[in-house]
């Protein structure tokens, strides 16, 4: 947008406004210490048309993302965003809109949102959603605190395998509040959370326990089998899912006996953006709605008998009294759920499916061809388009030297767990061509 300074005629309208004759006079509560008499040492002004094409050739000094291949993953996904979604989010009355209190002007904003629970609750086998919350993170800690009052319990118990960074959102959400939290190692030679392993750490006061599937390893987790175990002491499983595209392939969590699903939808419709804003989904039983944080769009009939929408439940802290609260979220992410809403609309049924498959293929070829290269897989069960290899030399040094050739070769994982020291976690979606993926090969070879 081109800037307009304010005309001699304007600056003349703000100093009347504020009693002042000059702009010193309307400066002179301003110690006089403080204020510059000098001119700033700055060059004399471009018209815009030479601004623009100076910009344009700092511009063109940078690398750009097209420029490197990415196997980034961790919670965070490159796949494709078809240009309808842009287009769409981008008209007015979706790209400035706010809550809708008043449905009767809000009918747009609250008809988008019910679509996107509707999609959530398609993709999760659940029975209801609520209308989105922050991220997959926040996501993850509001359904421990919802396990909480459920159960009337407070033990929490997490998986290792959970997201690292939704591990610590989970502890910061209850710090000092007296719940138990403990955590279930994974095993080492399958990288996923064994059922025998939950069975032991959990007990008749425990509230939930946490797994992410896929998990943060991109291991297949035994859901259905620990979801008997849980549920036999009383507790609820929660399931959260950070790479949403899996949910195209495998089972939902509504039928594998999950009762909260949570986790991240940024993987339809919304760019990686140097980390946000993200999307975090969460759906649950019908039994348990009450107890969901965030607000609920329902649909019904106006007074003519034509659909209509409307805030169905609202169960936070600006609507009903502080402490009955479920939830200090204050809004939910509309547009980023838009944007999801219309790439689930876009890909369809069997469009989901077909990426999720090309996905799922994409990182078994990646992973055949970095093992060719002397990669060794990390862990021995299937993954869905995330895996972890060992490599003989120092995980950074190995990762510098791909970046130099411009392949960002994925996440050191003794970042986050000291003992996986030769550890890599490598991501391939529908973004990664055959070419990158032989190349990264090849150059790990001589990494």
């Amino acid at each position: 947008m081109p800037y307009i300074p304010h005309t001699e005629e304007d600056i003349g309208k703000i100093l009347k406004a504020a009693g002042a004759s000059s702009i010193d006079d309307a400066l002179s509560a301003l110690p006089a210490n403080l204020r510059s008499r000098t001119p700033l040492d700055v060059p004399a002004g471009l018209s815009e048309q030479e601004l623009l094409g100076h910009l344009k050739r700092l511009g063109s000094r940078n690398s750009t993302v097209e420029d490197y291949s990415s196997f980034l993953g961790g919670g965070a996904y490159n796949h494709y965003i078809p240009a309808i979604v842009d287009s769409l989010i981008s008209r007015s009355e979706f790209y400035t809109s706010y809550t809708p209190y008043q449905p009767e002007l809000s009918q747009g904003t609250l008809q988008a949102i019910f679509e996107y629970q509707t999609f959530v609750c398609q993709l999760t086998g659940m029975d209801v959603s609520n209308a989105s919350l922050y991220d997959g993170a926040t996501a993850v800690a509001e359904a421990v605190l919802m396990a909480r009052r459920l159960t009337g319990r407070n033990g929490i118990v997490l998986s290792a395998a959970l997201h690292p960074e939704y591990r610590d959102t989970v502890r910061t959400y209850l710090a000092g509040s007296g719940d138990r939290l403990s955590e279930i190692s994974f095993c080492a030679e399958t990288g996923t959370t064994l059922p025998e392993a939950v069975e032991n750490a959990i007990n008749g006061d425990t509230a939930c326990v946490v797994v992410q599937h896929p998990n943060f390893f991109g291991c297949l987790e035994d859901v259905e089998a620990i979801s008997g175990i849980v549920h036999g002491k009383g507790a609820l499983l929660i399931v959260a899912v950070s790479e949403a595209v899996s949910l195209g392939m495998l089972k939902p969590p509504g039928e594998v006996g999950v009762d909260i699903a949570v986790g991240e939808n940024q993987s339809f419709g919304n760019p990686l953006s140097y980390g946000g804003p993200y999307l975090g989904f969460m759906a649950t039983r019908t039994e348990f709605v009450r107890q969901m944080p965030g607000r609920i769009v329902g649909q019904t009939v106006d007074k003519n008998g034509r659909r209509a929408f409307c805030l169905t439940f609202a169960t936070r802290e600006q609507h009903i009294r502080r402490e009955r609260a479920t939830s200090n979220i204050c809004t939910n992410h509309g547009l980023s759920a838009l944007a999801a809403s219309i790439h689930l609309a876009a890909l369809g049924g069997v469009g989901l499916k077909r990426l999720a498959s090309l996905n799922l293929s994409k990182a078994e070829y990646l992973k055949k061809r970095l093992v060719e290269a002397g990669a060794e897989p990390a862990f021995s069960t299937p993954t869905f388009n995330e895996f972890a290899i060992k490599v003989k030399k120092e995980p950074d040094a190995v990762l510098g030297k791909l970046l130099q050739k411009k392949i960002i070769g994925g996440i050191p994982l003794k970042r986050f767990y000291p003992a996986l020291d030769r550890h890599i976690l490598v991501a391939a979606t529908e973004m990664n061509s055959k070419e990158e993926m032989d190349r990264f090969a090849s150059e790990l070879k001589g990494a």
